[in-house]
């Protein structure tokens, strides 16, 4: 087999769980730009299964919760998810505008960073935090803080 992975796919990609699948779609579109890469449907139509891409790169998949999952979104379980998804995108001032005519919340602003990427951060409906970044300059070990 010359590659193992699906084209467009990435080495890893994060699998959510959300409340509802079709609306996560719907949010993601609107929210952060990305697209459907693939769906896979129940027999009643809904998604069973969602992938969506960025500029044609994999970032994410998900299911909503409940058979087959066995998992909970962030928002249900009232749990602070331990991951922050860092997703890299061409314009991060325009993807912080968009998400935010798409109702998203605002967990910061953005702002450049010591090492070397303008960065925004979001939550998402179903309790995910998301980090967008642009790079706007290269690494200098000399701008990294001390946080002693």
């Amino acid at each position: 087999m010359s590659n193992p992975m699906p084209e467009g796919a990435s080495r890893i990609t994060p699998y959510l769980t959300v409340r509802d699948a079709s609306a996560a779609v719907d949010f993601y579109e609107k929210a952060f730009g990305f697209e459907v890469a693939e769906m896979v449907r129940k027999k009643d139509g809904s998604p069973l299964h969602v992938g969506m891409s960025l500029g044609g790169q994999s970032v994410v998949m998900f299911c909503s919760e409940g058979p087959p999952s066995d998992m909970l979104a962030p928002v249900t379980s009232g749990q602070r998810p331990p991951i922050n998804l860092y997703v890299y995108c061409d314009d991060v001032d325009a993807t912080a505008a968009r998400a935010r005519k798409a109702g998203a919340k605002m967990e910061s602003e953005p702002e450049d960073m010591f090492w070397g990427d303008r960065v925004v951060r979001i939550a998402d409906p179903d309790g995910y935090h998301w980090t967008f970044a642009t790079n706007v300059a290269p690494f200098d070990p000399a701008n990294v803080p001390d946080f002693d």
